[in-house]
């Protein structure tokens, strides 16, 4: 990766405190972690440093402590998480910062492992406040960021201790960035992206970025509805944006202007209430009955998206066709993750996708572990997609 710094580039670590930040902002119930992914995302790194002999030391973050310190926003029961999922012993300190977490820091051996607790009980680290990163990288000699996902915040302890050690890219930082690379920065062509959800207000950017960068944009979920009535359909009662006309209007222009193809969706699943096993029927797009919504695209439009997922060398995806989460409204999705990942699978895509319901909807369709990469940094991929520069990446670059 030679944009980047990475743990190859690093040299011998024995011995040296090695700050690393990570995602650890896990799903916890009654005091246990409920799903581990990022904590596995991260062991690599952390059983790499310390198979080196290096003094790890953990930094993250966990939910939105809004007074200061809190037994429910502690780190202390995702160390246990961490220590069963690396198979080995993983410190605690009760601070991030202060006597207690230096004190921990000076106990421990070559090749231990260390987590510092909650950095977000203090209103500084979100401040990028400088004192208070110089506090943090008082206990490091060398800064490594695994956390992608908070890459696209300028906290203290994403972007700021950068900028006072010797910063580096972790192995999962590293995987992101390089899939990163080959989904838009300089992929093989043609490039398709999905992008579907709700509403198109929340991916202006994101659909502007696309439309310069891709051969075909497929838009799906309910933001397809905003951009069909533009064109002058009647969606019925589906989830429409109407006061978003003119901006689809101009992102179809930019798109025809840049050469993309949109494709829109052809027929749909339609129904009159939003339930499992509500009865449902397809029809014809321009045929949606006027008491019904549109809650999924139909066989059609998914021949449609499969035809463009043969033609690509690169697929970006980002949003569902439809309400995935609910039969039988979640079939077109399904259908269409599945050929992406037989194509990934056969060695004839590059398959980069990410956020949160795409994630949610790759594992209800069983084939995320065929994507070549999925992403779950959810914001900080958003902003990748919009063309946005991450501060955390930035500060990594050579």
């Amino acid at each position: 990766m030679a944009g980047f710094k990475t743990l190859d580039d690093i040299g011998a670590v024995s011995g040296k405190r090695i700050l690393v930040r990570v995602d650890l902002n896990v799903p916890v119930a009654d005091g246990k972690v409920t799903d581990a992914t990022r904590i596995e995302r991260i062991a690599p790194t952390i059983s790499e440093l310390s198979g080196k002999g290096a003094k790890v030391i953990l930094l993250a973050h966990f939910g939105r402590p809004k007074e200061g310190p809190s037994a429910e926003f502690s780190l202390e029961p995702i160390a246990r998480a961490t220590a069963e999922v690396l198979g080995r012993p993983v410190g605690f300190a009760s601070d991030c910062i202060g006597d207690k977490a230096a004190d921990a820091v000076a106990a421990m051996k070559n090749g231990d492992i260390l987590l510092l607790e909650n950095t977000r009980f203090y209103k500084a680290e979100e401040k990028n406040d400088p004192a208070f990163t110089e506090k943090l990288a008082a206990n490091g000699d060398i800064y490594v960021n695994d956390a992608f996902s908070a890459a696209h915040r300028a906290h203290a302890s994403t972007e700021g201790l950068a900028h006072r050690l010797p910063a580096y890219a972790g192995r999962t930082m590293q995987a992101e960035l390089d899939a990163l690379e080959k989904g838009l920065g300089n992929p093989v062509r043609p490039v398709v992206a999905i992008v579907g959800g709700a509403k198109v207000s929340t991916k202006i950017d994101l659909l502007m970025n696309l439309v310069k960068k891709v051969d075909a944009l497929v838009i799906g979920g309910g933001m397809a509805n905003t951009f069909l009535a533009a064109r002058g359909t009647d969606v019925g009662k589906s989830l429409c944006e109407h006061d978003l006309a003119s901006t689809a209007k101009q992102i179809m222009i930019e798109a025809a202007e840049a050469g993309c193809a949109i494709i829109l969706p052809a027929d749909g699943v339609v129904a009159k209430e939003f339930k499992a096993g509500a009865a449902s029927e397809t029809v014809a797009i321009a045929d949606v009955p006027a008491d019904s919504m549109i809650l999924d695209v139909g066989a059609k439009t998914v021949k449609t998206v499969t035809d463009w997922v043969d033609r690509a060398a690169t697929l970006v995806w980002n949003g569902p066709l439809g309400a995935f989460e609910i039969e039988p409204f979640d079939r077109a999705t399904v259908a269409a993750a599945k050929h992406a990942a037989a194509r990934t699978r056969e060695g004839k895509l590059v398959s980069v996708a990410g956020g949160g319901d795409t994630v949610a909807a790759l594992n209800h369709a069983g084939v995320a572990d065929d994507f070549t990469y999925v992403s779950t940094a959810g914001g900080a991929f958003l902003e990748w997609m919009e063309g946005k520069p991450l501060p955390g990446v930035e500060v990594l670059k050579r």
